[in-house]
């Protein structure tokens, strides 16, 4: 007897966000679920992924007075106008970019936050709770970014 095994399909895709503010919370669920459909899986996962050191992607409950304590907690715990080593470029060699601007903060917020998050799909519909939702942290802007998507699955029948 043969055993069919449903046809596995993946999707990828990059999406461009130009942030407005040295530290936001920009939010992509809506354009991960419409992803995440157009990829027409039945059950998988969304794997979100920053392609930069100094955003991060985090899930938390879109409300703006939580917003702005994240913004805080990360603020004390590496503040912009502390001295960090990597700003000071008479003695940094490696890694340096014309015209770079001190954002030795923002590698160090970074590092606090994870870099992807990984979603399930079941049902052909992404599985986030009640109040979740999936952020872009920007921590040195204003910039414009990009965001990595891969959907992969069962595709639907």
């Amino acid at each position: 007897m043969e055993t069919l095994v449903p046809p596995a399909t993946c999707h990828h895709a990059r999406i461009r966000v130009t942030t407005e503010r040295p530290m936001e919370f920009i939010d992509l669920t809506d354009r991960i679920e419409a992803l995440a459909a157009q990829a027409g899986i039945h059950a998988g996962i969304v794997n979100i992924q920053s392609l930069h050191t100094t955003t991060a992607i985090v899930v938390n409950e879109h409300e703006p007075l939580l917003l702005a304590d994240f913004g805080a907690l990360l603020s004390r715990a590496a503040p912009r106008d502390a001295a960090y080593r990597h700003d000071d470029m008479s003695a940094r060699t490696v890694n340096l970019a014309p015209h770079e601007r001190p954002n030795g903060h923002a590698h160090c917020q970074a590092l606090l936050l994870p870099s992807s998050a990984t979603l399930n799909v079941a049902g052909g519909r992404l599985q986030l709770g009640r109040w979740q939702r999936v952020f872009l942290v920007e921590l040195d802007g204003p910039r414009v970014r990009d965001v990595s998507i891969l959907v992969l699955g069962e595709a639907m029948h």
